[in-house]
């Protein structure tokens, strides 16, 4: 039996953003997306095309590419984080001295099914995705009718007027 066929389709659904702009940023973001769908909790389901964008924060730094997937698993968000954390090792993400500064990949839970929460390591929804338009673009590709948590707004209206 395959990966597909254990699945149980009451399993939650993730949205992540993925983000890369060092060194071969579409490889690093196909690897990326490689090790989420080869882990055995985690199926990729859809994935946004590619955007390249200006840097935010930081700015003295090269342009991003960036793409959302939806995903399905069976893991609690906090072990989703870890294994996102290692996968970033693994596509070769050093511990990065400059907040928001270049980067090989970053991975970030953007929405995990409806879930509201806060924790000193993750919050979800992610809580500067509204302030980027390089996150809701991508996803609004994915869901543009869902209903952002907590805001009665559709991704697609917020990716509009980000």
């Amino acid at each position: 039996m395959n990966k597909a066929e254990t699945r149980n389709s009451n399993m939650p659904i993730v949205y992540l953003s993925l983000g890369s702009n060092e060194g071969d940023r579409n490889k690093n973001i196909g690897q990326a997306v490689e090790l989420l769908n080869q882990h055995p909790e985690i199926q990729v389901k859809r994935k946004s095309s590619l955007h390249e964008t200006l840097p935010v924060g930081y700015l003295d730094q090269p342009c991003f590419l960036n793409s959302a997937v939806e995903i399905e698993t069976g893991l609690p968000p906090l072990e989703l984080l870890d294994i996102l954390k290692l996968i970033e090792k693994q596509v070769g993400r050093k511990e990065e001295g400059i907040r928001w500064g270049p980067r090989v990949i970053d991975l970030d839970i953007i929405l995990y099914n409806s879930l509201v929460m806060e924790t000193p390591r993750l919050t979800i929804p992610h809580p500067r995705a509204l302030e980027r338009a390089f996150v809701l673009l991508p996803l609004a590709e994915l869901v543009p009718k869902m209903l952002y948590p907590g805001l009665g707004k559709t991704i697609e209206e917020l990716a509009l007027s980000s």
